[in-house]
Order: C-alpha cells, then structure tokens, then sequence
C-alpha cells in the first residue's frame, strides 16, 4: 500500500546520515510504489541551500527531485511545509549528534508541530542509564511515547526479524528452547575495521554502549523472550522487556587494539574498550543454567555476526561412547551472509557405524534467489505508516542500560594485536563460526 499525502522532514539533512542511508532507502521506496508522489522530502540544517543546491547532493534525487525541498533551520519550517500542501501526517528524522534531540524536539512544538507528528531518532538514547532516563523525559514532554521512533538499525535486519519467525513458526524447536536442552548461547560481533572516522565519538562511548546496549541485547531478547500474546509492537516488546529485567552480567572483559590511541580523534591516554567479552545469566524459569556469552569489538581479523545456539551433548551411550560427537549446534548468520545452519550428526557411507558431522543449511540468497532489503528501507517504511513492531520504547532503552551500568567504564583494558582477536578469558570453548559463514 502507498503512503500518500506524507510530509517527509530530515534535521540534519547535510550530514553523512541523509547520503548514506536515508536518501538511498527513501529513493528505493518511491521507486517500488510505496510513497506515492503526494509526499514530499524536506531537508533542513543549519548551513543554506537552495533547494536545487540540495537535489543535487544526492544522486538519488532524479527519481523523486520534484518532491526534494530544503528550509534552513526549524523555525518557519512548519509553514514552509504548509506551502506545499495540506499533508495529513508529518515524519521528522533527527539525523543529528544525540546531543541536538531534546532541543529539536522542543523548536518543532513550538515551531507548530503537533499530534500528526512523529520524531524518528537514531542512537545512542543516553550514555548511561541517568541519561536516557533523562533524554526519555525531555522527549515525553514534547511528544507522547506513541510519536517518538528509536531506530535500532539491526533489528530491520531480515535475519533478525526471522528469529522470531523461526523460534514460533516451527513447533520443530519449541520445545527444545530451555536450559533443559540448550547448553549455551554465543554472540559473535565482529568488526575488521578500527574506529575510521569516528574516533571522536567512539572514544567517548566504547564498544559496550556502541554494540552490547542495544544491538547485541536486541538480538539476546528475541532469542530468549517468550511467546507474545500477539504480534503487536506493544505485546512484542512487554517479552523482551521482562526477559531484559531477568538478564545479569556476570562477567565483563575489555581491551583496546594497539593503536587505537593514535587514532584521530581518540585521547592519547583514552582507556575507551575497542573490544569486549561478556558472561551473562537470564534468572528465570526457562533460562536458568544456560550462561550466555558475548564477544564484539572492532580491528578484529574479519566482520561478521553470528549468534550460536549450542545444545547439550548426548549420553555416552550407543553412538558417543566415546564423548566425541560434537553437540547440535544452530547459528544464526546475521551478516553479512544472512542465513541458518544446523549441526547434526550423520552416518557415514560405509560398512560401520562412524558417525561424522553434517550441515542442513539456509541461505537466504539461494533461498530466495535475491539480497535482503538495505535495514533502513524497512524501518523508514514502518515508521512513515505507524508501525512501531521494530523500534525500541522508553523502557526498553533504559532497562538495557540499567543492565550495563554497572560494567561501564569499569575495569582494567589490555591490548590486542589488530586484525585478531584477544584472548579469551572465559573458561569455554568458542564456537567456531569462521566455518559456518562461508557456507553461504
């Protein structure tokens, strides 16, 4: 269905945001039909452009440049929008530095914004728990918990979203998802770049609050939640927030690669973790007995995330007399070879019993003969129509950083050699998840 008579606002639409992500995935929306030509774009910053000045930063614009405008500044902006027609519902992405949202959202009410508005916001909520408590409130004071969109890119992630389908469409695995079966679970997020251009901001937040807060979190949630009532956004996000409030870090291990600290940007004394380990226990009836491990950081050795379901040995009996067959394992190939394996064991052909390891294998691009969705396009289509499923509340925002308040900053940091990984600290096996990324 087409979004008709829409008024699209990007704040901060000279930034690299609006080129990257925004412009590319709004572009692919017009084209497939799903924003009707009723509904315009409007930039706005605080550096002048005319409005041909402005198409012309983007390449995208010939597909939809007569429907591209540019107003400086937020004050006038609602009557500029006005000028251009009489549209229904307003969508403002705040494609700004975190520090920019309370004072954005206070200039658009008093600019004339109101109830057919919505505020979509990039992270990170908060730096700490006191402060998205903070921003949550400064927020609610000018829009309801209803208007307000905070983006998690991961989650428009078709792998992600798939986890859900793949844990309460198949009745294969329901049963098996406890502690009963499931020996442990593995989250693997890594990064073979540094910290690039972002050293600035990177320095000031560390791998925990950049990837452990939100997207690495999001994704134990929707692994570990029980079944919502419906698919409702509401009811989707009451699971992950009780299973959030059940979660406990045990353990947290930092390190920084060599030369981070020449990086620019980054304080030449900066104790910032480019890479962290994490032991974590959900205490509740399902999950209690099954730790839970996370590992992620950057000028690692290759990218990619994966998460890992591991399930309990069989019995040393019959075919493991031994204790030698590998346990079943599933992984969950989130990028960038979207797809699902499972581990089995197998006969092999021949005249004994020799049992070796197999792989039953999803990959999405064979599967479906074409690549996922950019994560944006999703999330940029569901925000514009109202649909809330795959952003993150108030709650859940703050219960996360409730959970890592207490590691952040904290500890000592050793070094790592860049493009490898430090050494583990946990006393595990690591699932080797090199070998399941090239099966797709």
């Amino acid at each position: 269905m087409a979004l008709c008579n829409c008024a699209i606002v990007i704040l901060g639409a000279s930034g690299d945001l609006t080129g990257r992500k925004l412009m590319p995935a709004l572009s692919t929306l017009f084209k497939q039909g799903q924003i009707d030509r009723s509904s315009i774009i409007v930039g706005s910053g605080r550096t002048f452009f005319t409005d041909e000045e402005f198409r012309n930063r983007f390449e995208e614009a010939a597909d939809f440049g007569e429907r591209l405008f540019y107003h400086q500044y937020i004050s006038g902006l609602w009557e500029f929008i006005a000028s251009k027609g009489n549209f229904t519902k307003k969508v403002v992405f705040l494609s700004q530095p975190p520090s920019a949202y309370e004072s954005s959202a206070r200039e658009l009410v008093e600019d004339g914004f109101g109830s057919e508005t919505s505020i979509v916001l990039e992270k990170p909520f908060g730096y700490d728990y006191s402060s998205a408590v903070k921003l949550n409130n400064a927020l609610l004071a000018c829009f309801n918990e209803k208007q307000i969109y905070r983006i998690d890119h991961y989650l428009g992630k078709e792998a992600v979203q798939n986890i859900l389908v793949f844990r309460f469409a198949n009745s294969l695995f329901y049963p098996q998802w406890n502690s009963r079966y499931i020996e442990s679970i593995q989250i693997n997020a890594l990064e073979s770049e540094g910290v690039a251009a972002r050293g600035k901001y990177f320095d000031g937040a560390g791998i925990i609050r950049d990837m452990v807060q939100n997207h690495l979190l999001q994704l134990l949630c929707l692994l570990t939640m029980e079944a919502p009532v419906t698919l409702d956004a509401e009811d989707i996000r009451e699971q992950k927030i009780s299973v959030l409030r059940s979660m406990e870090i045990l353990s947290c291990n930092r390190f920084q690669y060599e030369g981070y600290k020449s990086e620019k940007g980054v304080s030449a004394q900066s104790g910032t973790e480019t890479f962290a380990e994490l032991a974590l226990r959900i205490n509740n009836f399902r999950w209690l007995g099954t730790p839970v491990y996370i590992r992620t950081g950057k000028a690692t050795y290759r990218k990619g995330t994966e998460i890992g379901v591991r399930f309990r040995h069989v019995p040393e009996v019959l075919y493991n007399k031994q204790g030698s067959l590998k346990p079943n394992t599933i992984i969950f190939n989130i990028q960038p070879n979207e797809g699902i394996t499972l581990d089995l064991s197998t006969k092999i052909p021949g005249g004994d019993n020799s049992v070796a390891a197999a792989h039953m294998n999803l990959c999405y691009r064979k599967t479906f003969g074409a690549p996922s969705p950019e994560a944006y396009q999703k999330l940029i289509y569901d925000a514009l129509t109202g649909d809330r499923t795959l952003f993150v509340s108030a709650l859940e925002t703050e219960t996360a950083w409730r959970l890592v308040d207490d590691i952040l900053d904290k500890g000592s940091v050793e070094t790592y050699q860049r493009g490898s990984l430090p050494q583990s600290k946990f006393d595990l096996k690591w699932i080797d998840f090199d070998s399941y990324g090239a099966l797709c």
